[in-house]
Formats: C-alpha cells, sequence, structure tokens
C-alpha cells in the first residue's frame, strides 16, 4: 500500500482572527478582505442553525467541507470559501447564509 502525504512547515508566529456578521438578507457574499495575512484555515459557524463550513490550505477557491447540523458532511464545490493574500469571502450557500442568522468564524494563518 503507497500513501502520499504533503506536510507545510509550521510558521513560527500563528495568526489568528475571529469575528460574526448577521446576513441582512442583501444576498452578498461576506468579505473580509483586511485580516493582515494570507489564511490557511478557515472555519464558519451559523449559530443559529448549528451548520457549518471548513476551508483547508490547498482546497480551490470556493470549495469547503460542510456539516449541516442534521448529520449530513461533504465537500462542495462551490458557493464555500475562497481565500485571498489578505483575506478571505465566505460564499453565498444558502445553509450558512440565510436571513437574520449569526455567522461566526475564525481564521488562522
Amino acid at each position: 500500500m503507497a500513501i502520499t502525504a504533503s506536510t507545510k512547515t509550521p510558521l513560527n508566529v500563528t495568526r489568528m482572527a475571529t469575528g460574526m456578521y448577521i446576513d441582512t438578507g442583501t444576498e452578498a457574499a461576506y468579505t473580509y478582505s483586511d485580516l493582515g495575512f494570507k489564511p490557511r484555515y478557515v472555519k464558519v459557524v451559523n449559530l443559529t442553525s448549528g451548520d457549518q463550513e471548513e476551508w483547508f490550505e490547498g482546497m480551490t477557491a470556493a470549495h469547503a467541507h460542510k456539516r449541516i447540523a442534521a448529520g449530513t458532511a461533504a465537500p462542495i464545490t462551490s458557493l464555500g470559501i475562497t481565500v485571498s493574500d489578505r483575506g478571505f469571502t465566505i460564499g453565498l450557500d444558502t445553509d450558512i447564509n440565510k436571513d437574520s442568522e449569526q455567522v461566526h468564524w475564525l481564521a488562522l494563518g
């Protein structure tokens, strides 16, 4: 059996940012573009519904691994999380971005 693995050298200092927003029904993706670092990991949790998604370094733009509070989990290939050099965008996935629901996020770099 063969194993293919990839490891990144740990950074000496981990950068972390957290935040929250409430979707006001404007149907716009949430963008945080001034973290000051490029995230290597982003987790987004809808506290109202319990739905969440995660993006790991190496994943393609707009992808994520999504877990629904009802119990299903699967990768998504659109409307997920897109990382930039100084921040990220949370796409318009309707399980995460719902009218008047509170969403929290964590970004590590």
